[in-house]
């Protein structure tokens, strides 16, 4: 899903961030300095697996990609993918842990936990600081307006040429789209997540708001006050989200790689998935994630 494509942050204070406020203080150092320097030293999913320890997986609150229960339990066709996974990888302990989609990065980036499952799109901007597996699916991004769609919103273009506002997750991939059409910051709110985008679009704070079509159309189906732009010309194309990990961690992306070759399309895989509304349309079409991450 994404929001999948980028910013709703705040990370945790860590050893990382302590360490990057003291070189801070000094005058030396650079956020880049932390953020090479600290992953090289996580310990492997794999070790992790042999040892016994729980995988702790990130996701933001995303329908229906990746969202916590009533109890904290994992829930989403994303979650639902990563758990079986595991388990083929020799594990059932997962430690689910819920944080704003701009944090996803950092958090990992920090150790907070082992793995991104929130459903992020691959892209080339991501790939300089997360190893991405092969692609989970493929999707299309939307764009949700009121009811009745009364500005008659079908583009970037439109909300430009108009001068309305577009409401987008902060850390998703549409802020970027919407700076590369030319929206200017002013006309450009940014929220912590999916949730905020509807909300913002269904109270007038917004004119639109864009985000991945699986996850919107799950907010226009249980809300008669909004619908989805049709036609939408969207400016990602299809878009492919994969499993997040540490760059320094290929072992275990192709171990994961591995999995997911023997358990994509499965019967096993539609039956976790089916009920969050993915199907077969969604599944990878043999785009690689090498040929995602090229600018």
């Amino acid at each position: 899903m994404e929001s999948a494509k980028c910013s709703r942050t705040s990370s945790p204070r860590s050893a990382a961030g302590i360490f990057f406020k003291t070189l801070v203080a000094a005058g030396i150092a650079a956020a880049a300095v932390v953020a090479n320097a600290f992953p090289a030293s996580a310990q492997s999913l794999l070790e992790k697996i042999k040892k016994g320890e729980p995988v702790r997986i990130g996701f933001s609150n995303e329908l229906p990609w990746a969202y916590p229960g009533k109890n904290g339990e994992p829930l989403g066709f994303m979650n639902a993918i990563t758990i079986d996974v595991l388990k083929k990888l020799g594990t059932a302990k997962v430690e689910p842990i819920l944080t704003e989609w701009g944090s996803l990065v950092p958090g990992l980036q920090a150790g907070r936990f082992d793995v991104i499952t929130g459903g992020m799109y691959i892209t080339p901007e991501r790939c300089r600081n997360v190893l991405f597996t092969e692609p989970l699916g493929t999707f299309s991004d939307a764009l949700v307006v009121p009811k009745g769609n009364p500005e008659g919103l079908h583009s970037y273009k439109d909300i430009l040429d108009k001068g309305l506002t577009l409401v987008i997750a902060t850390g998703s991939v549409f802020v970027k789209q919407a700076i590369d059409a030319g929206i200017p910051d002013d006309r450009t709110m940014q929220v912590a997540g999916n949730p905020e985008v509807v909300q913002a679009v269904k109270s007038g704070r917004a004119s639109a708001g864009s985000g991945s079509y699986f996850t919107l159309k799950e907010s226009v189906d249980m809300d008669p006050a909004l619908e989805l732009a049709e036609p939408f010309e969207a400016p990602g194309g299809r878009a492919y989200p994969g499993l997040a990990l540490l760059p320094s961690q290929q072992a275990d992306v192709d171990a994961f790689n591995a999995a997911l070759k023997a358990y994509m399309g499965t019967e096993q895989m539609m039956k976790a998935v089916s009920k969050y509304g993915y199907t077969k349309i969604n599944l990878p079409d043999g785009t690689k994630t090498a040929d995602l991450c090229k600018s």
